[in-house]
């Protein structure tokens, strides 16, 4: 959902900021006021082709900025990881925001920022399907789309569970099939690869490693590099605790005789006495460890060569398996499971191929059941959207939905070309699937008696497009993926009754996604959760659009306006009134 628009240095804006509501937002306002720069703006963010005639005049700098709420679809939050933004996979959480930021120039030199780290416009066109989608004026984002068409048939006919089964079974399929074609490059080297494998196993098993082997043996080498200067610390701390006169230790127990003596007339001194006969406890503990640690020093030039070697031959070894022992105990298992794989590869092999297979047969079999689903429903979808089409002044139009099996055409493809001499592969046949299933869905669409059914990719755009998408996301009840659809001119050459059902569909399209609709009709205008009307003044030479949210009395003059024109009549707000008691 849109929650929040800044527009800046575009066209006639200088500065504009508007905030959308849930449900059905509508904008009005005069002819030229503005209305639809506020829509190409909300293109060009996300990902719409930006010219340098979108700039205000005298300006070389403008951006654009939209703050969506979004929700937390699997797809969509995985784009963005691979894309090394936010890591929101991590947040467990239904929504989430994502504030899109697009700065122009008149030098061509434009920055893309999402959640405030720098994008592509790949990415943005990319995020544009879970974000927002307009229709009008030429700009169909997703009408053209067979993607488009499959999803909103399967929303129709409640596909989603089937879908799911399908998509489990592709992975499943694709899993077994990345393990046999890894089995496969690694029989084709198989030789060099089990004399490599053997020859890194043999290494490491001689150099019987071991965690933390390394820093063992540092410890030791700074010791015999020491001996000395350890040996000279040992006595010197070994005296002043112990052995010398005025030791710590003789202090200690003369301080703990005058204390026992001092607590028989003070009693209070008597808690301090353990304290101290503790500390000489440790004291003379420590002086012995510190003795017998100076009799064991003794420096070897023996031992620290070998020391040396070890240390030399562990960094090699480190070096060459991943800078660790640990790393380097890691590789030597790995390359044992590796080696028992591929010594065992042929039956390996056997039971993978035996695993694909079955994968397959499981994949086909849910894809023809949802390949089934899908036809049975086309019918239905095809009279639903035609009754609809009639609603919204489109009598005369005919629509179908053609349902095509891939896998079918393929094969029989594959039949014409071996009477030609040649042939179609297993491999080629397996690229006309996915987690989808196996099917083509395309509409097709004649808006005109006497012409011919066309594919929508064919048909004209504007109000008559942007009409046929509303009816087409009502009738499938289009909330998978709820997101922000924008609808500019869908009132071209309608009024009346037409626009009173123009209204409701919007209204009832409201309710699964939030809309944002330009409007010159107050039939459709009345259905409005969020009613904004744009103006535009001239104030001190400088022209300045902007948009305020109606309240109640607001909206009665503004349906007023549209009603009669310039000159707003009592009658006209009566009606009004009426229009807005009637709100459905």
């Amino acid at each position: 959902m849109l929650q929040l628009l800044n527009i800046s240095n575009i066209a006639l804006i200088e500065e504009l900021q508007v905030e959308f509501d849930n449900g059905l937002n509508l904008l009005t306002g005069e002819t030229g006021s503005g209305k639809s720069i506020i829509v190409d703006a909300l293109g060009v963010l996300i990902g719409g082709r930006f010219s340098n005639d979108l700039l205000k005049s005298g300006t070389d700098r403008g951006f654009i900025e939209g703050l969506f709420l979004v929700n937390a679809n699997t797809d969509l939050k995985r784009m963005l990881v691979d894309a090394g933004l936010d890591r929101l996979d991590e947040k467990d959480t239904e929504t989430f925001e994502l504030i899109i930021r697009r700065e122009v120039s008149n030098t061509g030199r434009n920055k893309i920022f999402i959640n405030n780290q720098l994008a592509t416009v790949a990415l943005l066109r990319d995020l544009r399907e879970f974000l927002v989608d307009i229709h009008g004026q030429g700009e169909q984002q997703t009408l053209f789309s067979t993607d488009t068409h499959l999803e909103l048939l399967d929303s129709f006919a409640n596909n989603g569970s089937l879908r799911d089964e399908v998509a489990a079974a592709y992975e499943n399929f694709k899993t077994v099939q990345r393990q046999l074609e890894a089995l496969n490059r690694d029989e084709a080297e198989k030789f060099q690869l089990v004399d490599t494998l053997n020859y890194q196993i043999q290494e490491l098993e001689r150099a019987q490693l071991s965690v933390g082997e390394d820093e063992r043996l540092e410890e030791e080498r700074r010791r015999l590099a020491n001996v000395e200067k350890l040996t000279s610390l040992c006595q010197s701390s070994y005296g002043r605790i112990y052995e010398d006169d005025e030791s710590a230790l003789t202090r200690v127990r003369q301080a703990t005789a005058e204390l026992s003596e001092l607590s028989e007339y003070e009693s209070r001194f008597r808690e301090y006495l353990e304290g101290l006969e503790s500390a000489g406890a440790l004291l003379e503990d420590l002086s012995f460890s510190l003795r017998d640690f100076a009799d064991k020093l003794e420096f070897s030039p023996a031992r620290l060569a070998e020391i040396d070697d070890r240390l030399a031959e562990l960094s090699r070894l480190k070096r060459k398996y991943g800078g660790t022992l640990e790393a380097a105990l890691e590789h030597m298992a790995r390359s044992q499971d590796r080696l028992q794989q591929i010594e065992s590869s042929d039956e390996r092999e056997r039971q993978l191929k035996a695993d694909v297979a079955n994968a397959r047969e499981l994949y086909l079999r849910v894809a023809a059941k949802l390949h089934k689903e899908r036809g049975r429903a086309a019918k239905k979808f095809e009279q639903s959207v035609e009754k609809s089409l009639a609603e919204v002044a489109m009598d005369n139009a005919r629509f179908q939905v053609i349902v095509s099996d891939k896998l079918q055409l393929v094969g029989e493809s594959s039949k014409a070309q071996e009477h030609q001499g040649d042939s179609t592969t297993e491999s080629d046949k397996l690229k006309h699937i996915g987690h989808k299933g196996t099917d083509s869905i395309e509409f097709y669409f004649s808006a005109n008696p006497g012409e011919e059914l066309k594919p929508l990719a064919r048909i004209a755009s504007g109000g008559e497009a942007s009409r046929l998408m509303l009816v087409l996301k009502t009738v499938a009840n289009a909330a998978e993926f709820p997101r922000t659809i924008v609808f500019d001119e869908i009132d071209t050459g309608i009024g009346g009754r037409v626009s009173e059902a123009v209204g409701a569909k919007l209204k009832r399209l409201s309710q699964t996604n939030q809309v944002l609709c330009v409007t010159h009709q107050p039939q459709i205008a009345r259905f409005a959760d969020s009613h904004l009307t744009v103006q535009k003044e001239a104030a001190k030479n400088r022209t300045v659009v902007s948009v305020v949210k109606l309240d109640r009395n607001g909206r009665i003059e503004e349906l007023a306006r549209m009603l009669t024109g310039t000159e707003i009549t009592d009658s006209a707000r009566r009606h009004a009134k009426e229009l807005l008691k009637t709100q459905i």
